[in-house]
Order: structure tokens, then sequence, then C-alpha cells
């Protein structure tokens, strides 16, 4: 999972890169492993910075003030194709034809068969094991077949349009022609976010124009006429027209809904449903769930969420189930999300650096805490004991997630099956997995309930993780195993050269 954004000013004296690293500080959830910019100015020039790290430390003051340029695309990283390698922090760039600016989140299911196509019949170099990097250049092997000196929108619509039947998978991107404009588009089944809107100019006249995976970001940055990019749809800004068109349109469009359970900020509003509400509705499900399962034996004293992404599910629950609410956990906020945090090892110790339970919460107490999901296990299993160290008498765990149990192959790093703690397991082996006293888990028509309630015009979502069914239809066994091969922990443990550099264009370090 990553998150990309893309700016255009109308008035070309300005820079776009002040608010372009706002986005990235906005969108550092979605990715903690790499950032990077991109702008362009004067004459076409291309002017970049990108590494490993969170974002403020990769954007120095001195790096910041060489991106100059009315125009840019930002990225920040969370790996699930390739190694977490310097060289594959992004925005990826390509000289030719007319310099091209990349940045992609998600993920492509064919890219063994891209990377062939490249070699043998495009004989396009790739550097990298990224499967962004792909994209990139099948979109420039796109462009090249015009032959032209000059393009123009058209010919950007029939490059992208060939696209589209040539990658299969989960795509949203944010692109930049040297000179020419910013693009976005969505895949076919729009099941990664991408939203677009407009600002009145803030010097002069004209509007300034802006592309990022969440509302939060425009938002935040005073943009208004928000939308989201259509799945299948093309939006073209140049510095002189805005020019959009559905190329694709599928029988239905199908968004990941582990983008309103975990992934996504409580306060933006994907594909017309706001996720705070999503994850409130959640909660209600939930308590009539555990209401359910524990009947009259329901001895619950507290509900205690796992900060910070359940908060709204347990708050709505404790209301339904009448219970007490009670915050628990002290967080520490300079460590990162554990969930997207690369190697099994580094997310068990980081649990107890990120939170710390208040004893005056739990001491001879049953709690129930709620977390957005079960994935590995190793959070909840250091939270549940981390509970019990500090005197609770009975640890339940609510999941506002039904149990994970396969593998995600849209931009979601839960690669292998034997990762997942609830894959091939009944709920009563997981709660002995975690050491929870008991367990409970979201029914996935309710987790679709809970979402389709704020836009019923979305009848189906990405719910692979949960019941194995991949809507881009191309997901076989063998690709799953090969998958589970590249992304394993172990072999995102490979270290990288020491004297690694980003190859491309200079980079401002």
């Amino acid at each position: 999972m990553c998150g990309i954004s893309a700016l255009l000013l109308a008035d070309s004296s300005q820079a776009a890169v002040g608010e372009l690293l706002e986005s990235l500080g906005l969108l550092q959830h979605r990715g903690q492993d790499a950032a990077g910019i991109v702008t362009c100015g004067h004459k076409g020039r291309l002017f970049q910075c990108k590494g490993n790290g969170m974002v403020r430390d990769v954007f120095t003051p001195q790096r910041l003030m060489a991106l100059s340029g009315y125009m840019g695309v930002a990225h920040v990283r969370y790996p699930t194709a390739g190694t977490p390698a310097d060289s594959e922090a992004q925005p990826f760039y390509v000289n030719s034809p007319y310099g091209i600016v990349m940045a992609h989140n998600g993920n492509l299911t064919n890219d063994s068969e891209l990377r062939h196509f490249l070699d043998y019949d495009a004989h396009r170099h790739i550097n990298t094991d990224s499967d962004s990097e792909l994209l990139l250049n099948i979109f420039a092997n796109n462009l090249q077949k015009t032959g032209k000196f000059r393009i123009n929108e058209q010919d950007i619509f029939s490059a992208i349009e060939s696209l589209y039947s040539e990658c299969r998978g989960a795509y949203a991107v944010t692109a930049m022609l040297a000179g020419f404009g910013i693009i976005g588009f969505r895949d076919p089944h729009g099941i990664r976010p991408l939203v677009f809107g407009r600002r009145k100019a803030l010097a002069g006249s004209g509007y300034d124009y802006m592309f990022a995976s969440e509302s939060v970001v425009l938002d935040a940055l005073d943009f208004t006429d928000i939308e989201d990019v259509q799945p299948g749809e093309v939006i073209i800004v140049s510095k002189s027209a805005v020019t959009r068109r559905r190329l694709v349109v599928e029988s239905q469009i199908t968004p990941c809904i582990f983008e309103y359970v975990y992934f996504a900020r409580p306060d933006s509003t994907i594909d017309g449903i706001p996720v705070y509400n999503a994850r409130l509705d959640m909660g209600v499900k939930l308590a009539r769930n555990v209401k359910r399962a524990l009947g009259a034996g329901m001895d619950i004293d507290v509900v205690i969420p796992v900060p910070d992404t359940s908060r709204a599910a347990a708050l709505q629950l404790s209301h339904e189930l009448g219970l007490p609410y009670r915050e628990g956990f002290n967080k520490n906020r300079y460590v990162g999300r554990t969930f997207i945090m690369p190697g099994q090892e580094m997310r068990r110790k980081n649990v107890r650096r990120k939170l710390n339970a208040m004893p005056t919460e739990f001491k001879d107490l049953n709690v129930l805490l709620v977390d957005d999901s079960i994935v590995r296990g190793t959070t909840s299993q250091e939270i549940i004991q981390m509970a019990r160290d500090v005197g609770a008498k009975k640890v339940y765990f609510a999941s506002a997630a039904p149990a994970i149990r396969y593998p995600n192959v849209y931009g979601i790093d839960m690669p292998t099956m034997k990762e997942l703690v609830a894959s091939g397991n009944s709920n009563d082996a997981v709660s002995a997995a975690i050491g929870a006293d008991r367990v409970f888990f979201q029914d996935l028509d309710d987790l679709v309930a809970s979402c389709r309630r704020f836009n019923p015009s979305i009848t189906a979502f990405d719910t692979s993780v949960f019941d194995g069914k991949y809507i881009t239809g191309d997901v076989s066994d063998e690709y799953l195993q090969k998958l589970e091969a590249r992304r394993s922990d172990a072999s995102k443990q490979k270290p990288e050269p020491a004297d690694s550099e980003v190859i491309g264009l200079h980079n401002y370090k």
C-alpha cells in the first residue's frame, strides 16, 4: 500500500514542492518505508529527491530548496513488490519519450508477462524489481509508438487505453509529462483509491489542480470540487485545460474494503463512503455478533480499543452493549504502524515500544479489546499479554474485520497464508494462538453492509483476503506460490549494497 499525489499550480512562478511535502505528511500512514518528490520547472527541467525513510527524514530544508517548479508528483512507499531498496523509492522516471514521471499505488498481477514483453519485444531496460517501473515503461512504450515530436491529449488517452488492455491488477496512478502537465488514472475495477480536486489559484487567475490517494489531502490544502477519479477514467491536466475520459467501464466497481477497515484515515471519504461513519457501523454490527456469541454469559466489564484505527468501531460497540469505553493503552506516536513494518521480529519488538498499558483500566476486570483486524497475530498476541501483565482477569478480543485467511495480491502485504494466523484455523484455534479467552470476528456480509450503507451504488468490494475470490480473475495457485516466495519476510531482509545509488535523475541528498 502506498500514498500518491500530484499537483499543478496555475501560477508557473510558484513552487509546488511545499504542498507536495504536506500531502506526503498527510499520507504517511499509507507508507513509511520510503518517500519521494519529483518536480518540473522552467523548460521542462525535472528535479528529484527520494530515498528510504519517513517523510521527515528524507526531505531536509536544503533538499526541498532544490525542488523548483510549479508541478510535481509525490509518493510514500510501503513495499509489496520488489524489495525495500533505496533504488525502488518512487516516483520513477524515464527520459524517453518526452520525460515521464510516475507514482503508483497497487500491484500488478501479470508482472512476469510484462517484464518479458518489455525485454524481448519493446527492448526497454528495467532497472529494479518493482512492478511500478513496469507500469511506467508500458505507458512510455505506448507513447513512443506515436513517433511524434510533441504529443497531445488524444495520444495520452490512446496510450493509457492500450495500457488498460496490457496491465492487470490494481493501480491508482499519478504521472507527469515534462513541460506538459499531470495525469491521474485508476484501474478498471477501482481497487485502489484516487481523488481529484481544484481550488482558485492562490495568486493570479485560474485554478490549481491536485490528485491524491485520499480526500483528506485535498481538504487540508483547501481544494474544492473534490471527486473520485472513476475506475477506468483518465484525467489529464495541462497548463491550459483539463481533459477527462472514461476509457474502460466494468460491469461493477470493486473498491478494496480493507481501505475502510484499516488503511484510510478516518477523516477521508473514498468512493462516496465516509471512512469514519463506515467504521462506526462496523462497531454496531460487531456488537451484535458479540451479543449472539456470549448471550446470557456476558461478563465483559469494559471495552478498550487498540489505538488508533479501531477507536470508532470500539466506541460504537461499547454504546450498543451498554458498557463503559476506556482508553487503556497510551500510544507512542513516534513509532510507525506495526502492520506495515517489514519483518516479523521488527513488528513484534515495536508493539511494546508503541503501546503502554495503563494498569488502572485493566486490573481485576474482564476486558474486551477491539482492533481493526487480526493479520499475523503478532500485534494481537503482544497486546493481550500486556493486558494480562497489568492485571486483567479475562481478555476477550474483537476484530472489526472478518478473519483474514488469504493473501492479498492487489497492493497489501499479506503475502503468505502461513503468516496469517486465521488461515486454516478455527476461531478457537486463533484464540489459543494469540492468548485470548475468546475471539470475535465481524461477519463478511455485515462488513460489506457497513460500507454499502453510505453508497448503495457500489454493489461489491474486493474482499479477497477474507473469501479468496480475486476479482481480476487471473490469480492462479502458481502465481500465489511465486508471490509467497517474493514477498516473504525472509526475502525482504536481503541487504542492499552499501553504495546503492538511485539511477536516473540527479537525486538531491
